[in-house]
């Protein structure tokens, strides 16, 4: 009588997926595809799946994230007051910090309370209580420019009058006129002002040449450089400060008359000291 042949199942490699066939009794058993050994009974293990935060999901939480900021950026505004001056009446009023205009109580003047941000080209005049950003890429050339503060780091061609303070933070040739309370040339800024420079108090951290008209101080800091004309009513050159050109300490206001002298003003003028006039050639 023929023995019956032992039963073979298929059985599938856990680790390669490969199948081949095998006796059922077996207790283990080896790929032949991998060469790796395992139990014919042993069930293949899941696969284990890391799951990615897909862009859109990251891009959602961002904007989440610049929402949430926008609208505690929004809350403090809200809460916050300002003092503004009108254009035409200078009369003041207080606005809340979320205002992006209002209206003069006393001219009925409408008062522009926006902050403008300059990235590309820009011509058009501005006249704003609220602040100028001049980005790296911006180039402001408007003929007339008003604002509260100012923060220079690309070109400017323009004039520009701060009611507070203009931060220069960039390189190169400004062919327009500045007037501020309050004017800082940063470390890295290397500027020349072909105009006058009317300014409170003024603070050299970088190089800067041209002619400066300070009613306050003028402060060159340790590294810093100025060279031009300076008309103000004091100077602090700290250690390691360099200023090179002419000074004229304890005046404020000065016009251009006495900053500019004719020869016939300035005989009138300046006190004698003691020398005869020259003789007349014969």
């Amino acid at each position: 009588m023929a023995k019956s042949s032992p039963v073979k199942v298929s059985v599938e490699c856990p680790h390669c997926g490969f199948k081949q066939h095998e006796y059922a009794a077996a207790k283990t058993t080896m790929c032949r595809q991998c060469g790796s050994h395992f139990a014919p009974a042993a069930p293949r293990p899941a696969a284990i799946f890391t799951a990615r935060a897909r862009p859109e999901a990251r891009a959602e939480t961002l904007s989440a994230a610049a929402s949430l900021m926008q609208r505690f950026d929004g809350l403090w505004k809200s809460k916050r007051s300002n003092v503004i001056e009108c254009f035409d009446c200078q009369r003041k009023q207080e606005v809340s910090g979320a205002a992006t205009s209002t209206i003069c109580p006393s001219c009925s003047a409408h008062i522009d309370l926006s902050d403008y941000k300059i990235t590309t080209s820009f011509s058009r005049s501005i006249r704003t209580r609220g602040d100028v950003h001049v980005t790296t890429k911006g180039d402001l050339s408007s003929s007339s420019v008003r604002c509260r503060r100012a923060i220079i780091e690309g070109r400017l061609r323009g004039n520009l009058d701060s009611a507070g303070t203009i931060v220069i933070n960039t390189s190169g040739k400004i062919p327009g006129r500045l007037s501020a309370s309050e004017i800082v040339v940063e470390k890295r800024a290397e500027v020349q002002f072909f105009r006058r420079v009317r300014v409170s108090n003024i603070e050299i951290r970088g190089r800067m040449s041209g002619e400066i008209v300070a009613d306050g101080l003028v402060t060159i800091r340790k590294n810093g450089v100025l060279e031009g004309t300076v008309a103000a009513k004091s100077i602090n050159v700290e250690k390691g400060g360099v200023f090179s050109g002419q000074l004229i300490i304890g005046k404020g206001h000065l016009q251009q008359a006495e900053l500019l002298p004719s020869e016939t003003a300035a005989l009138s003028k300046e006190p004698s000291i003691g020398l005869a006039p020259p003789l007349p050639a014969t």
